[in-house]
């Protein structure tokens, strides 16, 4: 998976699981400075549309870096990612939604 934050460009190999049963994906990052990193978005039906929850589990692998990387990696980087990610899902799946509904 490749995106970019302020001009940075940011990739990365995960492995993705979709339960269909849990209504989850689950992803676990193989390769880059995330490796090891563990994320479940889940989805419940809610009043207004669907709720979305996306957790991260990242541990970093230099303990000393880690109070700064984790601030960087996850506020900086991580954060916006997601979101840019579950917003260009929101708008496949309403573009999609839409056609089956027109």
């Amino acid at each position: 998976m490749a995106a970019t934050r302020s001009g940075i460009l940011i990739s990365f190999t995960s492995e993705q699981i979709i339960d269909r049963d849990r209504l989850e994906v689950r992803f676990h990052h193989l390769k880059a400075f995330t490796k090891g990193m563990r994320v479940v978005w889940t989805f419940q039906d809610a009043t207004r549309g669907v709720l979305v929850e996306i957790t991260h589990d990242l541990t970093i692998r230099v303990n000393v870096l880690a109070p700064i990387a984790a601030k960087i990696v996850g506020d900086f980087f991580i954060h916006n990612i997601a979101n840019k990610t579950l917003r260009c899902m929101k708008s496949y799946v309403e573009a999609k939604a839409n056609k089956v509904a027109a």
